[in-house]
């Protein structure tokens, strides 16, 4: 998962990237709001923004007020200061958390998680998927991609839905036709192979997220 390390303190980037690499995690630093900005709007697929309140150039409130007026992305707050007015208008602006410096780099890294895990189960119950500029909604049975909408058949929908549930995981052509047109199919596996041709043209240049496994099936990798 892909995390955005805001801080104009080079120490402290360092710092923090390098627990949350070791625990798996890609990360993206920006010095000031308004590279933060730009590596946001350049980057639709970063999970979750680590912001530090005083910065140059765009401090982290007017960052966090860009940001929130196109997206829901979790944001955790970096601050020297403990006072409650700023602590409230970081939650009235959709703060998900405060960390106060200095910190335990550990601690953050399990709130970090802990966030995660709690957006990406309330997604599930929603029904939303979210990868890479990719917004499923199953409920509604509606794809959007970039924020614009893609028309999809119905199995096209259940094979992308398919993808985005096992993101990073191989998958064979048996399981692909097993889960998505279920058992009871006596087709060909080449079915598959047509649905995903089709699907990728749909997708434009996200159709690259489907890489084939030559051999055994596809991979939904961002």
């Amino acid at each position: 998962m892909k995390v955005l390390m805001v801080d104009d303190e080079a120490r402290m980037r360092k710092l923090v990237k390098d627990f949350l690499v070791k625990n798996d995690y890609d990360v993206l630093e920006a010095e000031d709001g308004e590279q933060a900005l730009d590596i946001f709007y350049n980057n639709q697929d970063i999970d979750l923004i680590i912001l530090d309140v005083m910065m140059p150039k765009i401090d982290g409130f007017a960052t966090l007020r860009e940001i929130r007026e196109t997206s829901k992305v979790p944001v955790i707050m970096l601050t020297a200061k403990c006072e409650e007015k700023d602590e409230l208008l970081g939650f009235q602006l959709g703060v998900d958390e405060y960390v106060t410096k200095p910190f335990s780099p550990k601690i953050l890294v399990a709130r970090v998680e802990a966030i995660l895990r709690r957006t990406n189960s309330k997604s599930v119950e929603n029904g939303e998927l979210e990868a890479g500029g990719i917004t499923l909604n199953k409920a509604a049975h509606l794809v959007s991609i970039d924020g614009k909408a893609v028309d999809l058949s119905y199995k096209e929908f259940e094979l992308l839905s398919y993808f985005m549930e096992n993101k990073g995981i191989a998958l064979s052509r048996e399981k692909i036709l097993n889960s998505v047109w279920n058992y009871d199919y006596f087709g060909d596996a080449r079915t598959i192979d047509t649905h995903v041709k089709k699907l990728r043209s749909k997708m434009g240049n996200k159709g690259d997220y489907i890489k084939t496994i030559w051999g055994m099936g596809y991979k939904f990798e961002v």
